[in-house]
């Protein structure tokens, strides 16, 4: 599948998995920031942004998509960095590829199995509510969704999907059909004997119960190399919540800075 994808800088390849819901775009201002250092790719996963669609939406058909856009780029062994559902993404790669790795970064997801959560259900039924033969502006799109999604937040992040379709309508780029029916894909662990024996981060957001300590000896038995590191006060988005704290982990992990930027975005 041909991935839609934003590049930046130059330099060894890097490239950002980003979660479920979500965009390459979500990622520009932390990926801008590690582009002075690499050459940085971030792109739409199936069924997000302006990637295509299709109804196989799981871990094994996005990892095949990121080796085929690794070897259409002629990326060597990038560095990979996934958060939460791009997180088990990139997970699942490198264990199924464990030399096309450089070093491997995973943002507040854990390999284990999760319950269905209710957030989740809540966008998903939200967007697919919205009636776009009657609703036909951004600012009627929130209002309608105001009452399904209260948190401003996760609202707004849910409309950086929206797109104007014709001059006189909007839809979602979001492929919802393929992505409701296979939720039980998104929440599914990492069930591998395999072992990916290189450098790996897991950033765990204080304030999110995804990464616990009771994940640490599920983490250890599949990336031995692996140690955690807690960004206190920021929740599971945390390249949202603490961009610079983040960059910070980077920076130490990868051995290049992660150069002052912006605040990012959801």
């Amino acid at each position: 599948m041909k991935l839609f994808y934003r590049h930046f800088g130059e330099g060894p390849p890097l490239i950002i998995l980003h979660g479920i819901f979500g965009i390459s775009d979500n990622w520009v201002t932390i990926g801008k920031r590690l582009a002075e250092k690499f050459s940085v790719y971030i792109p739409d996963l199936r069924n997000h942004g302006q990637s295509p669609h299709s109804p196989t939406f799981n871990y094994a058909a996005m990892a095949d998509d990121v080796l085929e856009f690794i070897e259409a780029h002629e990326l060597g062994k990038p560095v990979i960095i996934g958060h939460s559902m791009g997180g088990k993404i990139a997970m699942t790669f490198a264990l199924e590829h464990q030399d096309m790795v450089e070093k491997l970064i995973v943002v507040d997801i854990s390999p284990r199995r999760y319950p269905g959560r209710n957030v989740h259900f809540d966008m998903i039924g939200a967007m697919m509510e919205v009636d776009f033969e009657h609703i036909r502006t951004r600012e009627e799109v929130e209002k309608f969704l105001t009452e399904r999604i209260p948190d401003q937040r996760i609202r707004l992040f849910v409309m950086k999907n929206l797109y104007r379709k014709t001059r006189h309508s909007l839809d979602w780029r979001l492929n919802l059909p393929a992505i409701s029916s296979n939720m039980d894909y998104v929440f599914e662990g990492i069930d591998s004997t395999e072992v990916y024996n290189g450098a790996t981060l897991f950033v765990k957001g204080g304030k999110s119960d995804y990464i616990t300590g009771m994940d640490t000896g599920l983490i250890l038995k599949n990336f031995p190399k692996a140690y955690i590191q807690t960004i206190e006060g920021a929740s599971h988005w945390v390249h949202a919540d603490a961009p610079d704290e983040l960059c910070k982990l980077f920076s130490g992990f990868l051995g290049k800075d992660c150069t002052a930027g912006e605040t990012g975005s959801v």
